[in-house]
């Protein structure tokens, strides 16, 4: 490969747009509030729109986000001359930092497709949008924005600026903080100056971000705020290879040597030549590392996953045209940036994908997962959208908190209208009829439908995911009646984020779709229903982990297939059903293999107020669980309060209960829900395949997992070891016989 070098361009400042005079899909989507699900559900008038899910884009159309031109000053940008090679590797894997691995092609397909760097896709992209917006974030009541080309500007002062501060070859840059515009600055201008860019979680501890730190020998950390910073510096003097911190939110509270503001940073290279810089990007391969994502080191010590410049670029590559994104020339896709950008889910969607179709990145506010996230949607009016299992939780408590207050017409009208939308939605996904056919379901979407999608902020997204931790098919099923199908994915952070995924067009609830083509599933050992280990292969596998040469043979096999650790099988269709993950099989003292998450799930199905379950009994005699119920959270803080939700309180109210707070029902003086809660699991245990997998216990927890608490990670994933170190004497008191409950499992336990 060989680039021409040239003058870099002063970098531009960012575009400021008035929202009010903004191109259409610019434009917030108005004031729209989830009241007007209700409010306008039995409005005889038309809106003129079809579902998000249901229409057939036009390009053009009032609906579809016009691709707008940013006058931006003109410069010579590095071109591509020559198709990238890889660079020698015999094996398939590697645990050194600056080790190739050959790579996953194939002869034809999707696989056969020519390996890139992350600059060359990026700069693709640049010649072709370069004028369109790349990343757009809010400041006060404004929206500024980045077009292609100054994205790509911004991104190579920042690589220069590595450069001068030191930064070495296949050294990390690790990025501390909330989604934004420099956080995706400092992550491309560390791979193009030859780093590795590592993100770190904002929920670490000072000692969390040491390991890390000192895992990837990190010269530069990029912080937040202040508060990211005091993390930092506690643990200043334990990283040898530290050379710099840039803080890019908010002012240094005081001066500290070798701490920089971002302005001051992103001025520092501006001496650096262009050549040194060009230099370097000419000898990356594909096949080389470029980005280091770090497990959430629920089981030990966090694994830093080594990923390719290859492993990004291919997986955007079929990741988009398999799920059907168009290139922005057509139709720009808009994309909300909220979820963890450590996780290779959020990386994978509003970075690499993005930059690969010419998306727009639009960025949340950091208290999103706190409750802005709505007011976002609206404005943003997504055209994808990704979300972790708790936040389409969310959105369903918070529709069903609106219905409870709605008028007996009203409720009866969206009773009918969603009775309708998962009959034909279900038809739909057999094959059975063509969605859009009925008159009741025309009328339903007129009535119901269009106005949900609006307050929600979804009026025109085709495309809404989830994924990262299990859903419940009750979840599902209640988008899919309101004709919101949510399509599930699966993948992992050795798999460069998806491996599987569900299509409009093949769907099946409770299935993670089908494998993205160019990749391989294959279920290692199965037994004689069909379930074993899930295993991948690919070009999205990633090298190996970071200085972990047993891990890494633990993980891919002698022939190179990825080994999950999760349980599952396919059906005659190919559609992939996770069934378990091994690591989390209880395996009880009788010797009887038992997933948890089923069972768990069939408790909240049973129990609406439930907020969480998680089924323990490892080594023991029996299954018990543990339960929370559904509560107010702290918009602030994050931590779950001790009064109920609306919801909550409305489902105590139809069980004969006065409850208003959790410790009223963790206190056990609530017989009502006593009563309830042990039908629930009677229920569940009615379904039970054997006495081995019934409930004989439970608890009531006096607070609900969270983030701060511990007991979830930072995708909302459950975090099974630390709830078990938490809550061991209760666990222990289970089988210790101290509760005697007067019928099985009744016992109700604060924290």
């Amino acid at each position: 490969m060989h680039l021409t070098t040239c003058e870099t361009a002063t970098i531009s400042a960012p575009v400021v747009m008035d929202p009010a005079e903004d191109t259409e899909h610019l434009k917030p989507g108005g004031s729209t509030s989830l009241d007007d699900i209700t409010q306008g559900s039995i409005a005889t008038e038309s809106s003129g729109e079809e579902s998000a899910g249901e229409r057939e884009e036009e390009p053009g159309s009032s609906n579809e986000p016009t691709p707008q031109e940013m006058p931006t000053q003109q410069a010579e940008m590095p071109c591509l001359e020559t198709p990238s090679v890889t660079a020698p590797a015999p094996q398939l894997w590697t645990t050194k930092r600056d080790g190739c691995v050959r790579l996953r092609m194939e002869e034809s397909g999707m696989a056969a497709e020519p390996p890139s760097t992350v600059h060359e896709m990026f700069i693709r992209t640049v010649e072709k949008f370069g004028g369109y917006v790349a990343l757009r974030w809010k400041e006060g009541e404004k929206w500024s924005a980045l077009s292609y080309k100054e994205y790509y500007e911004q991104c190579r002062a920042a690589a220069k600026s590595f450069l001068k501060l030191g930064l070495q070859r296949y050294h990390g840059v690790g990025i501390l903080g909330f989604n934004s515009a420099e956080w995706l600055i400092s992550n491309i201008g560390a791979i193009f100056a030859g780093g590795l860019s590592v993100g770190i979680y904002t929920t670490n501890s000072s000692e969390a971000c040491q390991y890390v730190a000192e895992n990837c020998q990190a010269n530069v950390l990029v912080v937040e705020n202040h508060k990211q910073l005091e993390k930092i510096l506690q643990v200043r003097d334990k990283l040898p290879h530290l050379k710099a911190i840039i803080q890019y939110k908010g002012t240094l509270k005081e001066a500290s040597p070798n701490v920089f503001t971002w302005a001051e940073f992103m001025q520092m290279g501006r001496d650096v030549p262009d050549t040194e810089l060009d230099d370097i990007i000419a000898s990356q391969k594909p096949n080389q590392c470029c980005t280091l994502i770090y497990t959430s080191g629920t089981t030990g010590q966090p694994k830093g996953v080594m990923l390719s410049h290859d492993n990004l670029t291919w997986t955007a590559f079929a990741g988009s045209k398999y799920v059907g994104l168009r290139d922005a020339s057509v139709y720009q896709e808009v994309v909300i940036s909220y979820l963890p950008l450590s996780h290779i889910a959020a990386q994978m969607i509003d970075i690499w994908i993005t930059i690969k179709i010419g998306g727009s990145t639009h960025f949340a506010q950091p208290d999103a997962l706190k409750g802005s996230l709505g007011t976002t949607l609206r404005e943003v009016r997504p055209t994808a959208f990704m979300g972790v299992p708790r936040v389409w939780e969310k959105m369903q408590e918070g529709i069903r908190s609106v219905g409870a207050k709605s008028s007996t017409v009203r409720k009866k009208v969206a009773g009918w209208a969603k009775g309708v939308g998962l009959q034909t939605n279900l038809s739909k996904m057999e094959g059975r009829v063509q969605s859009g056919s009925s008159l009741n379901y025309l009328l339903a979407k007129r009535l119901v439908f269009q106005k949900v999608r609006k307050a929600l902020g979804l009026d025109r997204c085709t495309k809404c995911y989830t994924g990262a931790a299990p859903i419940t098919k009750e979840t599902l099923e209640f988008f899919l009646s309101l004709d919101i199908p949510l399509y599930e994915l699966y993948g992992m952070s050795e798999s460069s984020g998806p491996h599987t995924l569900s299509l409009p067009n093949a769907f099946r609830l409770s299935s993670c779709g089908k494998v993205i083509t160019g990749c391989k599933t294959k279920i290692f050992n199965p037994d004689e229903t069909g379930e074993g280990e899930i295993c991948f292969w690919g070009r999205h596998v990633f090298m190996g982990y970071l200085n972990m040469p047993e891990k890494t043979e633990e993980a891919l096999d002698s022939e190179g297939w990825l080994h999950s650790g999760d349980l599952g099988k396919q059906d005659a269709q190919d559609f992939l059903f996770i069934t378990g993950r091994i690591k989390e099989l209880i395996i009880t003292a009788g010797g009887e293999n038992i997933p948890p998450v089923p069972i768990e799930d069939a408790v909240k199905e049973a129990l609406p107020l439930i907020s969480n379950a998680m089924l323990v009994g490892d080594k023991r005699k029996f299954l018990s669980m543990l339960l929370t119920v559904k509560c107010k959270v702290n918009v602030d803080t994050g931590e779950p309060e001790d009064e109920l939700t609306e919801e909550a309180v409305e489902l105590c109210r139809r069980l004969g209960s006065t409850a208003m707070r959790v410790s009223d029902i963790a206190s056990g003086s609530d017989r009502a829900i006593q009563t309830a809660i042990q039908e629930g699991i009677n229920r569940a245990n009615n379904h039970a395949t054997s006495n081995a997998q019934r409930i004989q216990k439970w608890a009531v927890l006096g607070r609900d997992f969270s983030i701060p608490g511990g007991e979830l990670g930072p995708t909302m994933k459950l975090k099974r070891p630390a709830v078990m170190k938490l809550y061991g004497e209760l666990i222990d008191n289970f089988y210790n016989d101290v509760l005697t409950p007067t019928s099985p499992g009744l016992p109700v336990l604060s924290k």
